[in-house]
């Protein structure tokens, strides 16, 4: 049964003075067709990242459904808020692309053209993260990584001031730091040139 609701949770970390406050986005609320309420999706390259059910009918997903970008540009839908540290995650899958497949986390998002992301390749079999500045990405980390590219994955990323730790599958596979922005931005989804990808259950924590 599809649960139409949006899982609201507050957790209470082992040290004291530490609270985590958290919320998963499922989309079961949001419109079937439409952006979900409070996303900025890029209107670039006739992009359409819209609600949709799952191929299972199980449940709601985000997914980018067409986009005429190519080369390296850039599909982006993210939240405004104020993320500066804790921890994201988020299933994914990747449903087709020639030039490119799969996608990733955006965090501490600034605008469209300012942020950390973090992405998984089926093509090229790899997990990298890179900082994008003016709409200009530079790879930070990488690891070649065999998945396969027709099924649901998870991505994590821990940011704690400038260290962040990246995890795929619930395995530790990158960590290091950047400072490229010290500011808190929004969370939010990303594929790259003409990759179409679902996302689901897009958990933010922040401490």
């Amino acid at each position: 049964m599809l649960m139409n609701f949006t899982k609201i949770t507050l957790v209470l970390a082992g040290l004291a003075g530490s609270v985590l406050f958290g919320n998963v986005d499922d989309f079961e609320r949001s419109q079937v067709g439409k952006t979900p309420q409070g996303w900025e999706c890029s209107k670039r390259y006739a992009q359409k990242w819209a609600v949709e059910l799952n191929k299972e009918k199980t449940s709601y997903i985000l997914s980018l459904l067409k986009t005429d970008a190519y080369g390296s540009d850039f599909n982006t839908c993210y939240k405004k808020m104020n993320f500066l540290n804790g921890n994201i995650s988020v299933k994914f899958r990747a449903n087709s692309g020639e030039g490119d497949q799969g996608g990733g986390i955006m965090w501490r998002v600034q605008d469209a053209d300012n942020y950390y992301v973090v992405r998984f390749n089926p093509l090229e079999d790899n997990l990298r993260v890179y900082y994008v500045k003016k709409a200009n990405r530079s790879m930070l980390k990488g690891a070649n990584i065999h998945l396969d590219g027709d099924k649901w994955h998870t991505l994590k990323v821990l940011q704690n001031g400038a260290h962040y730790t990246v995890y795929l599958d619930g395995k530790k596979r990158l960590q290091g730091s950047v400072r490229i922005f010290p500011r808190a931005g929004g969370v939010g989804v990303w594929t790259k040139a003409d990759a179409l990808s679902s996302f689901d259950d897009l958990e933010i924590i922040r401490k």
